[in-house]
């Protein structure tokens, strides 16, 4: 009777040990699967051609375009904003990016106005775009990990949209 209840045991452990790991298999799958519906542009191919580079973005669900990219070498997620004059990054995400805030601006947005410090970014990446010293601001009243990928940026780039698709196209000197 012992063997019997030991053998009963071991399967139950056996059991809970393996809808535990259904469980924690399926909770990856779906967070990874919503990750890639809320940023659908977490790898960005180039193109490259005879005096330019482009970037190609799918938009999300929402018809924003997210996209993974770097500052100063550092890994970020770019929310594309045409409406921002700047470049925006939020306050704890420049801190973390070791970004030094210069002169506070009067920041005027959808929830008012606010103070922000200018700063400059030596290195922007997305895809094989690259620009150098582009002009930003940090955002102390902004949330969360996204920085605006505002008009500073914006402005050295051609972009056209079509289709729920972004291209984007950086003029090369060869």
């Amino acid at each position: 009777m012992s063997n019997s209840n030991a053998g009963r045991g071991a399967g139950k452990v056996m059991l809970i040990v393996a809808w535990a790991l259904g469980l924690f298999l399926a909770t990856r799958f779906f967070g990874q699967w919503q990750d890639a519906q809320r940023n659908p542009n977490q790898v960005l191919s180039s193109q490259q051609g005879a005096g330019f580079i482009e970037v190609r973005l799918a938009s999300n669900g929402q018809g924003h375009f997210l996209a993974s990219g770097q500052i100063n070498g550092q890994p970020v997620a770019f929310l594309l904003d045409t409406g921002a004059t700047d470049v925006a990054i939020p306050g704890d995400l420049a801190e973390r990016l070791g970004l030094k805030r210069g002169a506070p601006v009067s920041l005027h947005t959808a929830n008012g106005t606010s103070t922000g410090y200018r700063t400059r970014l030596d290195r922007l990446q997305l895809g094989d775009i690259v620009l150098q010293d582009v002009r930003a601001l940090v955002a102390p009243g902004m949330t969360g990990d996204e920085i605006l990928l505002g008009m500073s940026a914006l402005k050295q780039l051609e972009f056209t949209q079509r289709d729920g698709t972004l291209l984007l196209r950086q003029t090369t000197t060869q």
